[in-house]
């Protein structure tokens, strides 16, 4: 028994001694610095490589915010921004990626203009080398990452607003959808069927595609009210499209009457302002520049990862923030271009 002590205090006397003497070294290091073993090699893969990013177009604040994010996360490193403009214009768009292709940039950054166009070119790419990241649009070509919404749910959480404010009313909306071509369009209106499926009272009068056009989207709705003078909500697929769709009920007098809800990048003067002077009663942001952010860390981690373009696939979604009359002055709840 007392050699089994003896053994038992000799051993913790010599651990505590150990752990003395081990923070006595690690103190003394410290003194003098302690140089990251990683960021080196964190540099060196980073500094001369090039990331590519292909919008829809340029024009307009998703693209801009997403732009100017990945510069501002990705150009310090000395890392190579090439940026296209197909200008709304698919076919031009398909013309820029295969000239991208040949350039072969380490990652690129696509906005599909439909689910289709750019499938066969973004596999290319891939087989060539070349690791694919898909912003908020996907197409049928699933890539290595897709970063954006998650559109089923904005779909639901938008059509749940819009029957929640129709209660006591006619029951009567009116969704005004993107491109049928387009994946955020179709894969939203799967939510808002998911929703309206357990809501039998609720009558859908129109459901037309305007095609990410703020005057068409316009023209469509005052039509539908004119029809429906009773309408008591709309579900709209994009903020900048419904700025058209706001317009016409505003116009109309029905703005007490009418819910429009509908979704968008959270850009200050296209969302928080429109919110807060009444053009929409809900806004679900899906938050362009913390996009921005993880488009550019995910090439951040591709540039460093050893593993060849296709050998996993995975998709992060945007967790959302819901801007409303309540809290659309709130500081941070929107952004603006130049300061994202």
């Amino acid at each position: 028994m007392k050699y089994a002590f003896r053994n038992w205090l000799s051993a913790t006397c010599f651990t505590a001694m150990a752990a003395i003497s081990f923070q006595a070294t690690l103190s003394i290091s410290h003194a003098d610095g302690l140089d990251d073993p990683l960021r080196a090699q964190y540099l060196e893969k980073l500094k001369g490589k090039k990331v590519a990013f292909l919008p829809i177009a340029l024009s307009f604040d998703l693209a801009l915010g997403w732009q100017e994010g990945l510069k501002r996360e990705l150009e310090p490193y000395g890392i190579e921004l090439i940026v296209r403009d197909p200008n709304w214009n698919s076919n031009a768009g398909a013309q820029a990626l295969t000239t991208l292709i040949a350039a072969k940039p380490d990652v690129l950054i696509v906005q599909n203009a439909d689910l289709q166009t750019y499938a066969k070119l973004l596999k290319k790419a891939e087989a060539e080398g070349i690791k694919v990241v898909q912003v908020n649009m996907r197409s049928v070509y699933q890539s290595t990452v897709y970063v954006g919404a998650d559109w089923v749910e904005v779909g639901e959480r938008a059509t749940s607003a819009v029957v929640e404010a129709c209660k006591g009313k006619s029951g009567k909306i009116s969704i005004v959808q993107g491109p049928t071509s387009s994946a955020s369009s179709a894969f939203t209106l799967t939510g808002v069927q998911n929703v309206l499926k357990d809501n039998p009272q609720i009558k859908v009068v129109s459901s037309q595609a305007a095609d990410w056009d703020a005057a068409k989207a316009k023209g469509i709705t005052q039509t539908v009210l004119r029809q429906n003078p009773d309408l008591c909500g709309i579900v709209g697929f994009w903020d900048g499209m419904d700025i058209g769709t706001g317009a016409a009920v505003v116009e109309a007098g029905m703005k007490d009457q009418v819910f429009l809800a509908t979704s968008g990048g959270g850009e200050q003067r296209g969302a928080c302002d429109k919110v807060a002077d009444g053009t929409f009663d809900v806004d679900f942001s899906y938050d362009v520049p913390a996009q921005a952010m993880t488009m550019a860390g995910v090439a951040k981690w591709l540039l460093q990862a050893a593993a060849t373009s296709g050998d996993s696939k995975g998709s992060i979604y945007t967790t959302l923030k819901v801007i409303t009359p309540q809290n659309a002055a709130e500081p941070g709840m929107c952004w603006r271009l130049g300061k994202s």
